[in-house]
């Protein structure tokens, strides 16, 4: 009797993860869209999103040495499940700054989906996020 009940569990795990892949699958299949009746957006707003930004990010020791300065801007999809994802530099200002960008953006958390026609959807966000010493 224990073994058919670990194995009926198993099997449930295993059906649960093959739809969660299947999900994150479809997903990435859909349309991206650039513009949407309700644009994304980070929980508790553009200055909760200032507050993440400067509490998380670290400026880079070999940037601050070199006193580099500049605007990096990133680009990701904000999935219909509100999680960040495909994060790139579309422009880029100095290598490790680039890189600090892009893993605080990774390291957000999800965001309000936008919508278009009532439907959750993929949207394409551009961020620029400013590195200046102070």
């Amino acid at each position: 009797m224990k073994k058919l009940i670990l194995m009926s569990l198993m099997a449930v795990c295993c059906l649960m993860t093959a739809s969660a892949q299947k999900t994150v699958v479809s997903q990435k299949n859909q349309k991206v869209y650039e513009e949407v009746e309700q644009m994304p957006e980070y929980p508790g707003g553009m200055l909760a999103m200032m507050e993440f930004l400067q509490t998380n990010m670290k400026y880079p020791k070999d940037a601050e040495k070199q006193k580099v300065e500049g605007r990096v801007m990133v680009m990701f999809v904000v999935e219909t499940d509100g999680s960040v994802s495909d994060v790139k530099v579309a422009k880029q200002v100095f290598p490790s700054l680039d890189a600090e960008a892009i893993r605080v953006v990774e390291a957000m958390p999800k965001w309000t989906p936008g919508r278009d026609k009532g439907k959750v959807v993929r949207v394409k966000y551009n961020l620029p996020i400013v590195f200046r010493l102070k």
